[in-house]
């Protein structure tokens, strides 16, 4: 493990990171005197340790043996180590509005990792389905733009807000339902994520890896919020009566593009 993560009573499968500088730039980000470009930029300097992170602890490693500057000077003596293996597959799925730049993101990063042909970006216009007290009843994927199989593929699912789950778990059904191949791994990254999104995604796919840089479980009782993370799950509230998270940080997707429709 490269980093710290807090405790928790979620499962193996959940990585809630604990790092004082970007839980500072997170709040920093959540906070209603922020506005572009620098929510932008703190969303990129987020997603890039985040996906850091990813490629450091989920991907295999190689060991590799190559020439430097001085081997000329030197011959015989090249550099020795290891680093993420190089030919392995990765999609990034941008999830749009709000998953658009965080994919473009990891997407670009990976390309200092991997070789470039064994990467992709895939696209899923996805809305929220609310009933008529605007509650979350599903996800109506729109359209979607997918561009080829996933056998083998590390499938990264960027999406900032982890709120309800359901547009996670619709597109993951999607993949395993429509889309050839057999996923690798399937990971979602997040900035923040509630109680009531890890329960929905991981009774839906128990197989997903979750990463996040912060738990918001803001409107649970004083005395569970003194508790462990997930020490009583079914206790832990994170959404408000319009599935927003809360304390969160409105709506990623509307900040991220200055359209708040």
């Amino acid at each position: 493990m490269q980093y710290q993560e807090i405790t928790h009573h979620y499962g193996p499968r959940v990585h809630l990171v604990d790092n004082p500088f970007l839980s500072g730039l997170l709040a920093q980000l959540c906070s209603p005197q922020t506005f572009q470009p620098q929510i932008n930029s703190l969303v990129e300097i987020l997603y890039t340790h985040l996906i850091s992170m990813v490629v450091t602890n989920e991907f295999d490693v190689e060991a590799f043996k190559i020439p430097t500057r001085m081997t000329e000077a030197h011959p015989g003596i090249e550099l020795e180590g290891t680093r993420t293996a190089r030919k392995q597959k990765a999609v990034c799925v941008n999830l749009a509005r709000a998953g658009t730049f965080p994919s473009h993101l990891c997407y670009n990063f990976l390309h200092f990792a991997l070789e470039p042909q064994n990467i992709r970006q895939d696209h899923i216009f996805a809305a929220r389905i609310t009933d008529l007290d605007h509650h979350v009843t599903g996800t109506h994927l729109g359209s979607v733009k997918i561009g080829g199989d996933v056998d083998g593929a590390h499938v990264l699912i960027p999406d900032p807000m982890g709120a309800t789950g359901s547009t996670l778990v619709s597109s993951i059904n999607y993949y395993k339902q429509k889309v050839q191949g057999t996923a690798k791994k399937f990971i979602a990254l997040h900035l923040i994520v509630t109680p009531e999104y890890l329960k929905n995604v991981l009774t839906a796919h128990p197989d997903v890896v979750i990463y996040a840089l912060r738990l918001d479980r803001g409107l649970s009782d004083k005395a569970v919020l003194r508790s462990p993370a997930g020490q009583h799950w079914d206790q832990e509230k994170g959404l408000n009566d319009l599935d927003y998270i809360v304390p969160g940080g409105g709506g990623f997707g509307e900040i991220m593009n200055n359209s708040f429709v």
